[in-house]
């Protein structure tokens, strides 16, 4: 069987490259254009996010993507032959007044009943663990066994392995997916061409929306949310672990890396397809790092990019087949798709090999919104 996969980011090439170890013969087209949302992601990876604090069929897909992670990654880098930038070195919440203290034992003892590693900390603990916080931090909460990725090492482990599979890469943009009488039997490129396949794979983020050829109604509307993300850095790394905290109402995520690198996020910002690099949003998340991390101002700019998260009508991923015949859909994964990549990546692959979605990812078929 050859799979063509439509879009280049964490959860198509992970797609690919788990059909690739499945024995599936398999195609990805990515323009490799700005805004893809894997590429400026921090990567964080905690034990839970906002999206799966209720309970739900997202939060057991979550914690299955979760679990998957260090072999997903010891099996990548082994493939590629190559780093992925994973870190378990912990995640830290930190608290800077009472009612963060109260959100974060409400959190402490949601993540103990899901069996998740958590110790509660003192401002003392807080503060011997990461001594750049602020003086002002209360308490906090360290989930040990987990961490963060770096999206961009990832993304070239998962080209590596693909190529040494001998899956092919092409540069280019899907423009309509092509059929024969119902059925998809591949994409016709912006440069002309086509890509023929057995079954076709649309992982193309937000920019799903716009691949042609369908019927209405085969692929629900993904949404673009924006996310402006910051790029800090200094010579050595200036936290040891991922923080998170919250400032005047609004979460701010800092993912250090092993290079001196610090990730700042993130904005949402629901603005169409804006792609601008704003002063605002660049001022609102350095006042939130800065609330957090006060030597956060002596370190040297280094980026800012922007990234359009791919959201469906309600929020959940879209996966599986859909009503037409050889095309199957991998997006919706709005702001949490580094994080579900491995679940998503072994999803596909049992819809692609078997023609079902295992039983964790059933809810998330595209056929509900029919």
């Amino acid at each position: 069987m050859h799979v063509v996969i439509a879009g280049g980011g964490v959860v198509g090439l992970a797609t690919a490259w788990r059909a690739l170890a499945a024995g599936l013969r398999v195609t990805v087209v990515d323009p490799a254009e700005p805004g893809r949302a894997s590429h400026v992601s921090g990567g964080m990876l905690p034990p839970l996010t906002e999206q799966v604090h209720e309970d739900g069929p997202l939060r057991g897909f979550y914690l299955a993507s979760r679990d998957r992670y260090p072999s997903f990654v010891a099996e990548l880098e082994e493939d590629a032959g190559q780093d992925a930038g994973h870190r378990r070195d912990g995640v830290l919440d930190a608290a800077f007044t009472d009612a963060d203290l109260a959100a974060l034992e409400r959190l402490r003892a949601l993540q103990e009943s899901l069996g998740i590693r958590t110790e509660a900390l003192t401002a003392a603990d807080c503060r011997a663990l990461e001594p750049r916080l602020a003086p002002s931090v209360r308490g906090g909460l360290l989930a040990p066994d987990d961490g963060a990725i770096d999206p961009r090492r990832m993304t070239a482990a998962l080209t590596a392995a693909i190529e040494r599979r001998g899956g092919t890469l092409v540069a280019d943009a899907v423009t309509e997916v092509v059929t024969a009488g119902e059925r998809a039997t591949g994409v016709r490129l912006r440069s002309g061409g086509t890509v023929s396949g057995d079954r076709v794979v649309l992982a193309a983020g937000s920019w799903t929306r716009r691949i042609g050829g369908l019927p209405p109604g085969a692929v629900p509307e993904i949404r673009p949310v924006k996310g402006q993300i910051l790029r800090l850095r200094s010579a050595a790394p200036f936290l040891a672990r991922t923080t998170r905290a919250v400032v005047d109402g609004r979460a701010v995520y800092l993912i250090p890396r092993l290079d001196g690198e610090l990730a700042v996020g993130a904005t949402y910002e629901d603005v169409g397809d804006d792609m601008t690099v704003t002063a605002g949003g660049v001022r609102d998340l350095l006042g939130r790092a800065a609330t957090v991390l006060p030597d956060a101002a002596s370190l040297e700019f280094a980026e800012a990019g922007v990234g359009m998260r791919p959201g469906a009508p309600d929020d959940l991923p879209v996966l599986g087949e859909t009503t037409v015949p050889g095309l199957l859909l991998c997006t919706g994964h709005f702001r949490i798709g580094v994080q579900l990549t491995p679940a998503t990546a072994d999803a596909m692959v049992g819809a692609l090999t078997t023609g079902a979605l295992p039983d964790v990812a059933k809810p998330f078929t595209p056929h509900r919104f029919a």
